[in-house]
């Protein structure tokens, strides 16, 4: 029997992204006592919200990239004591470490690698296949990627815990004030737009969604626009995205704070994603939360998670994409539809459930390791 739990903190020294806006949000809701080992030195703020932080002195120049891997490949498993349970939320972990369990939100870089920097593929194409098999237990945010780990590498299902995440609280309905102060902060130059918020990478499908645009802009008031809310992909990770002469009506606002968001998603007619891979996909959830009525891919795990709160479309075919967007700016009571079956529906991705359900399995690990 495991006597404590352990923490992979890494994700502590990386920027605040999707991954790692989950590993931060399900920690700092754990009931129990826990220690987060963390590479080199870290604000103070931190060991208020979690009960035990350890730093590593030794890491102190680890930043991310291969110096990250190495830290957490030798350096992090001499923290793990022997009755531990190591929880690694972010994808990766210590192939030392058995007693461990490794939250995988998908495995695009397996299937797609195209899309991914080379270097990273080599090192995830050697490490996530054995790291699996060895950790006691497995985490994934969907049902999707749980049969993708099934099928392709092959994991036996019941070692597999499904959970969900969560939508932050303060994505919700902001005031008319609100989203037109943010509006102009970020220069968009109507008040009308279809939003779409993602890196600009090439799973999220952007040339596809361009060309879709191209085809129905014209057939659209003049007064809406296409606004495009995002920064690049990590360089070292995903493959550039280049992009030729722009439709009309395009607007890019480049990389948005976070306080910004709720207000963004407010304030557009709806919200459009068409990612060709996801392993859960939290934008369309965080739009939905802000009353904004979501098209969204009928592809991976965008269904499971949208249920029948989004109109589906098939991001491969252009014309569907364009049908999709001149359906939802033309009928304004399919937006209404999608805007109340929305809010019910993402009344159940909670941070605090997703924390629960996590801290439960992490429970009844250190009852059988």
């Amino acid at each position: 029997m495991c006597n404590e739990v352990v923490v992979n903190g890494r994700f502590l020294t990386q920027p605040l992204t999707g991954v790692q806006r989950y590993a931060f949000e399900v920690v700092r809701r754990f009931p129990g006592l826990i220690k987060v080992i963390v590479p080199g030195s870290i604000a103070p703020v931190y060991k208020s919200i979690f009960n035990t932080v350890i730093i590593d002195p030794l890491g102190r120049f680890v930043q991310g990239g291969s110096l990250g891997h190495v830290w957490e490949q030798v350096a992090l498993p001499r923290w793990v004591g022997k009755n531990a349970l190591l929880w690694s939320p972010c994808g990766s972990g210590p192939l030392k470490v058995k007693n461990q369990i490794v939250t995988i939100h998908d495995i695009a870089h397996l299937e797609h690698p195209e899309w991914f920097n080379w270097r990273f593929v080599r090192w995830y194409r050697f490490l996530v296949p054995r790291l699996v098999q060895r950790v006691q237990r497995i985490v994934t945010v969907s049902n999707f990627t749980k049969d993708r780990l099934v099928v392709m590498l092959n994991v036996p299902p019941e070692k597999i815990s499904v959970i969900p995440n969560g939508v932050d609280v303060r994505f919700q309905r902001r005031a008319l004030e609100e989203v037109a102060k943010t509006r102009n902060i970020l220069g968009i130059p109507s008040q009308n737009y279809i939003l779409s918020l993602c890196s600009l990478e090439p799973r999220k499908n952007l040339r596809q969604l361009l060309k879709a645009w191209n085809n129905v802009c014209q057939q659209l008031p003049d007064d809406v626009w296409l606004v495009l809310a995002g920064s690049k992909g990590k360089r070292g990770v995903f493959q550039e995205v280049l992009f030729d002469k722009l439709p009309p009506r395009v607007y890019f606002t480049g990389y948005v704070p976070d306080e910004y968001l709720p207000a963004l998603y407010s304030g557009a007619l709806a919200f459009v994603y068409v990612s060709l891979y996801e392993g859960f996909g939290l934008p369309p959830l965080e739009a939905m939360a802000c009353g904004t009525p979501v098209i969204t891919s009928n592809v991976t795990s965008l269904p499971e998670v949208v249920g029948n709160a989004a109109l589906l479309v098939n991001p491969y075919n252009t014309e569907d994409i364009s049908s999709g967007i001149y359906e939802i700016v033309r009928n304004s009571a399919l937006r209404e539809e999608l805007k109340l079956k929305g809010l019910e529906w993402v009344r159940q991705f909670t941070w605090d459930r997703t924390a629960a359900l996590t801290w439960q399995v992490l429970q009844t690990v250190t009852e059988e390791c």
